[in-house]
């Protein structure tokens, strides 16, 4: 979720909550593109075995006579041979069993299970660490068109009259300040020690040192050193490494950079208001 100063997101729920991971899966066999079947129809082979019958299997496994015998047919279809066979007539009447072939898969089924579970209880004892590892890997997902996409924790919240001044400390120590609404502050669950995006427009940053930086926007103004500069079309962009590690991409004229002197290696400052500073959440 993203919040920008002028407006908030419509049907947004608050985040600032988050459910401990669990891990959790299920178990399918097929063939090729087709499924055979995962617990329930290996669970009615396993009540057909126990009864002989399909009509008892079926009352037993929670099943309809004819959803019963639409999913043997089903599995005997996609198996390729018979798992069930039902026999007629006889001294003692009619029945149903497991094929030999059918057997054997509910044996199969029933082994890989322990083994998944095995496997499960194996990523269980692994979920603090999981846990540490997952918020990382979904911010990887976001995509967005600003240049700079900074994760860091919201380390303060000032109420400024329908507004807010949200602080986000970034992992190097550096700290930003954004101004967005009071509503968009609770509708992204921002709170102290919450952890949050920031986007930003390289366009919205100034790059400038010494004389330069007066008349620039004060609220936020990080220093750091001139990593990279490409040129293209009359417009550069200057990237700016701070010490915690962050970069910083801002873009301004060609003449503009030389005006100021900006050269690889230099240092400089970024300066960029707080109303260009766009929060978000993962949702």
């Amino acid at each position: 979720m993203v919040s920008e100063t002028s407006s908030t997101p419509d049907g947004v729920s608050p985040s600032g909550l988050h459910d401990a991971l669990q891990v959790s899966g299920s178990l399918w066999v097929h063939r090729g593109n087709a499924s055979l079947g995962g617990h329930a129809r290996i669970a009615l082979l396993e009540q057909i075995a126990a009864h002989g019958s399909i009509t008892a299997a079926a009352k037993a496994a929670g099943m309809s006579y004819k959803a019963a015998w639409d999913a043997v047919d089903a599995m005997n279809q996609l198996a390729g041979e018979p798992l069930v066979a039902r026999s007629t007539g006889g001294r003692g009447g009619g029945g149903t069993r497991l094929t030999a072939r059918g057997a054997k898969l509910v044996a199969a089924f029933r082994a890989v299970e322990v083994a998944q579970r095995q496997f499960l209880a194996r990523v269980a004892n692994d979920l603090e660490h999981f846990d540490e590892q997952w918020p990382i890997i979904a911010r990887l997902g976001l995509q967005t068109s600003a240049r700079n996409q900074l994760h860091g924790t919201v380390t303060g919240i000032r109420r400024c009259g329908v507004n807010d001044e949200v602080t986000l400390t970034l992992p190097g120590g550096e700290a930003i300040t954004a101004s967005l609404t009071h509503h968009s502050t609770q509708a992204l669950g921002l709170a102290t020690g919450s952890d949050a995006f920031a986007l930003i427009k390289a366009p919205w940053i100034d790059i400038a040192r010494g004389a330069d930086l007066a008349g620039l926007a004060t609220a936020n103004r990080l220093s750091g050193t001139v990593d990279a500069i490409a040129n293209d079309a009359g417009q550069a962009e200057v990237i700016l490494a701070l010490p915690g590690g962050t970069r910083l991409a801002a873009v301004m004229p060609h003449d503009t950079l030389t005006a100021r002197g900006l050269t690889v290696g230099i240092g400089a400052t970024a300066a960029f208001a707080a109303a260009s500073v766009i929060l978000g959440v993962m949702a």
